[in-house]
């Protein structure tokens, strides 16, 4: 069975990514981890994660994979002990530091290597296993036919995890200088200012004030801007490669953006592991995740190097028309539910659901109240619980969304 992995920056998309299909999740506590801004989780929050996903008989990976320094030791084998203890399933590991502390200090974790690590041939991946290992997490720039050979010349129970959705670095897996460097601020140590994804301009010395585009566009240029990677049309070729765990990038990522990709990751796993021999991609399902908004999409190295098809140097390429809406927080009775809003809607228009246990819904809003039953015309204030008029059996969890008349750029 295919393990389809999300990510969880904090409570909320820990929650959603359970909810909407995910076998297993991955976060970071407030130390080692690779995305500082997100909101992560505190010791009591990781212990709280790890209650409710193994209470869904599913797992928690915990980030450890930041680059160590000296400074960073002394505090390193009193959490991977905690983590041991709150029963983390895994921990996603870049030094070598962290892999001598678990086997010198006997420390009951799985290491899984983390894709900074840059694994790209079958000796180091072997070499991983050979240090205590039982994942390895691949370098983002392996082709499908390289993940094979991969597959062929390790252990069969190494197993093998792979990106196949969300954003691309242009640094080779992540390793990057360039925030460093303008900045201050280390990709390497969890406080990436994603600098690859500002808008440049051409000058020359002796000319101060005159910026020259790189391209011909009044909006500068995105030279550096990647396309989101996008692998669901092609699940039957990463499973022959032997990809074994299918994961999600996005720990900065919204509620809204971990359910729209976790829903359509997971109709698309299912309906192949019902018959791999007679599957059927469902194109509906790209659209679903153009609705969770996109720098334009990808094959990533899958398929080889894509070069300029990669990249969305001009920033044209973005299609969002949807807007979150709002979360269901329950069913009062019959015909209304309570919604927390997320974005400004209104009397008359239409919402559409995304539910895992209801497809392609949508209704028109004829009434919105405050919880004490006052009308509204709109739910214009953020996070303010109303009540809504929606004729189908919602849960707590789905969510609603608008989609916005206007055309995609």
């Amino acid at each position: 069975m295919i393990e389809l992995l999300a990510p969880a920056g904090n409570l909320e998309t820990l929650e959603t990514a359970l909810y909407f299909g995910a076998d297993a999740v991955y976060m970071a506590g407030k130390q080692y981890g690779l995305r500082a801004f997100a909101d992560n989780f505190t010791e009591d929050g990781l212990q709280q994660a790890a209650n409710m996903t193994h209470a869904q008989g599913k797992k928690l990976y915990i980030t450890v994979n930041s680059v160590l320094w000296n400074r960073d030791l002394p505090g390193l084998e009193p959490y991977l002990c905690y983590l041991a203890e709150i029963g983390a399933d895994a921990v996603i590991v870049t030094d070598p530091a962290v892999l001598q502390l678990i086997k010198r200090s006997n420390i009951p974790l799985s290491v899984h290597i983390s894709t900074q690590a840059n694994t790209t041939n079958y000796l180091s991946a072997s070499f991983w296993h050979e240090c205590g290992a039982s994942r390895v997490v691949l370098s983002r720039e392996v082709s499908l036919a390289e993940i094979e050979e991969i597959r062929k010349h390790i252990p069969a129970d190494l197993e093998l995890e792979a990106f196949v959705h969300g954003s691309m670095c242009i640094a080779h897996s992540g390793r990057c200088l360039l925030s460093s460097v303008l900045t201050g601020r280390s990709g390497n140590r969890g406080a990436c200012a994603q600098p690859c994804r500002w808008e440049y301009h051409l000058y020359e010395k002796g000319y101060e004030g005159q910026y020259f585009p790189v391209m011909e566009d009044d909006q500068g240029t995105y030279i550096m801007n990647s396309r989101d990677l996008m692998m669901i049309g092609h699940i039957p070729e990463l499973a022959g490669a032997g990809v074994s765990s299918f994961k999600i990038e996005g720990r900065m990522k919204s509620a809204y953006y971990v359910a729209s990709v976790v829903h359509a990751y997971r109709r698309a796993l299912d309906a192949y592991e019902r018959d791999p021999q007679g599957y059927r991609f469902d194109e509906s399902l790209k659209n679903e995740l153009v609705k969770s908004a996109s720098r334009g999409f990808t094959t990533g190295f899958y398929f080889g190097n894509p070069h300029e098809e990669g990249q969305d140097t001009q920033r044209l390429l973005d299609p969002r028309t949807y807007t979150f809406a709002g979360k269901v927080v329950s069913a009062p009775c019959a015909g209304v539910v309570e919604v927390e809003q997320r974005n400004k809607f209104s009397v008359w228009e239409t919402l559409e659901v995304l539910s895992p246990h209801l497809e392609n819904a949508s209704f028109t809003v004829e009434s919105i109240c405050d919880m004490e039953g006052t009308p509204q015309e709109s739910a214009p204030h953020p996070q303010q619980h109303v009540k809504v008029n929606c004729p189908y059996p919602l849960r707590p969890g789905d969510l609603l969304r608008r989609h916005d008349e206007r055309e995609s750029i």
